[in-house]
C-alpha cells in the first residue's frame, strides 16, 4: 500500500517560557500558562525561518530512510510563514538537498493543516502510478504580533513525511476533509502578523471542523475510537485539543504520547506532524494512529494510519527522536527574543 516511507522532525532549540512573556506584560503568568496548558514554545533563530526549518526536517527524513534523491518526483512544502511572498521555497529547499531537477514542486497555504494537505496530494500522485515518492513537509516560524494572545503559543518547527510504496513503515489507510468559510484568523498580504477572532476560534472553528472531519472518517471507514491505539489533534493550545479528545469519545492515554504542545507550543503547520512524528518514534508494528489536523478559513484532515514491521528498522536507524529535540533547549529572556525578532527583520 502507500504510506509513510520515512520522515524527518525538527524544533529549534532555543525556548521561552509563557511565565517569562506573561512577566514582561504585567500579566500573571503561572494562571495564564495553566489556562492555555503551554509552559514554553519553541523560538527560531536569528538564522531560522520556514525554509531552514524545512531543511532541517527533510534532511533528517532523507538520512534515516535512505530514499534514492532521483526517485523523489515532488516536494509540497505547507506553511504560513513562507519566506517570500513570490520565489517558492518548494524549488529553494529542493535544489538546497540536491534533488534531481525532475520533481513537482509546489507551496501551498491553508493555515495549520498545510502539511496534511500536502500528504493527502502526494499520496494522490503515488497511488495512481504517476510518481514514485513525494515529500510532504509542514514548516512554520509562527508570527504573533507583541501582546496579543497569540504570542504565548506561536511556535517554530518541521515535520517531513517521505510518501511511497517501497518499505512503508505506515500505510495510509484513508482520509477525509471538512472544509467551510469560517474566517477566523486571517493575515492580509503586506500584514506582519495575523489577526484572530479571538472566542471565535474555538466552538464554530476548530471544533466544529474537528468533529466534522472525524466524523466523516468513521461513518466512511466504519471505525470508532477505540480502534486507535493514538490519536493526534492539531494543537494550538493544550486546552483544545483535550477537550475533543472528550467530544470525540479519545482517551486521555491515546493522546499522551503526541501530545507536545506545553513543551514547544504551536508551531502552526507542523503541529499535527510533529505530533504523529513522535508518536512513530516509539509505535510497534500494526498499531492505528488516528490524526486530524485543523487550518483556520477553515478546514480539517482526517487520517487513518496503520504502522507495518519495517518501523521496528526504521527507528533503530532515526537518530532525531523528537523526545531529544524536545529535550535539548537553550532558554531565551524576553528581551532577548525581541531583540532577534528586530534583527530578522532588519535582514530580511
Amino acid at each position: 500500500m502507500t504510506g509513510i516511507v520515512g520522515y524527518g522532525a525538527y524544533v529549534p532549540r532555543f525556548r521561552i517560557k509563557v511565565l517569562d512573556i506573561a512577566n514582561a506584560w504585567g500579566k500573571f503568568g503561572e494562571d495564564l500558562s495553566k489556562s492555555l496548558g503551554v509552559l514554553e514554545k519553541a523560538v527560531a533563530a536569528i538564522d531560522e525561518d520556514a525554509l531552514t526549518l524545512g531543511v532541517e526536517a527533510a534532511t533528517r527524513a532523507l538520512n534515516s530512510s535512505q530514499i534514492n534523491l532521483k526517485d523523489i518526483e515532488a516536494i509540497l512544502v505547507g506553511s504560513e510563514s513562507h519566506p517570500f511572498a513570490v520565489n517558492p521555497t518548494a524549488t529553494t529547499l529542493g535544489q538546497i538537498l540536491n534533488i534531481p531537477n525532475n520533481y513537482l514542486a509546489s507551496d501551498l497555504e491553508f493555515a495549520c493543516k498545510a502539511g496534511t494537505s500536502a500528504i493527502q496530494l502526494i499520496y494522490g500522485l503515488v497511488e495512481s502510478g504517476k510518481i514514485k515518492t513525494g515529500l510532504a513537509i509542514g514548516t512554520d516560524s509562527a508570527q504573533a504580533k507583541p501582546g496579543d494572545v497569540l504570542e504565548y503559543t506561536a511556535g517554530a518547527g518541521a515535520g517531513c513525511f517521505i510518501i511511497g510504496k517501497q518499505k512503508v513503515i505506515a500505510n495510509i489507510l484513508g482520509f477525509t476533509s471538512y472544509s467551510s468559510n469560517t474566517p477566523d484568523f486571517w493575515r492580509r498580504d503586506g500584514q506582519k502578523y495575523p489577526s484572530h477572532a479571538g472566542r471565535f476560534t474555538g466552538e464554530p472553528a476548530y471544533f466544529e471542523h474537528v468533529t466534522q472531519a472525524t466524523k466523516a472518517l468513521f461513518e466512511k471507514y466504519k471505525v470508532n475510537p477505540s480502534d486507535f491505539d493514538y490519536a493526534i489533534f492539531h494543537m494550538p493550545n493544550g486546552k483544545f485539543p483535550l477537550q475533543v479528545t472528550k467530544k470525540l469519545g479519545f482517551s486521555d492515554a491515546q493522546i499522551k504520547d503526541g501530545f507536545i504542545v506545553p513543551k514547544i507550543g504551536n508551531p502552526y503547520s507542523a503541529s499535527s506532524l510533529l505530533g504523529l512524528a513522535s508518536v512513530l518514534d516509539i509505535a510497534k508494528p500494526h498499531k492505528k494512529i488516528f490524526v486530524c489536523s485543523y487550518g483556520s478559513g477553515a478546514g480539517s484532515d482526517a487520517f487513518i494510519f496503520e504502522t507495518t514491521k519495517e518501523i521496528i528498522n526504521y527507528q533503530k536507524k532515526n537518530s532525531f527522536k523528537l523526545a531529544d529535540l524536545t529535550s535539548q533547549k537553550t532558554y531565551l529572556t524576553y528581551p532577548e527574543v525581541i531583540k532577534m525578532n528586530l534583527a530578522k527583520g532588519s535582514l530580511s
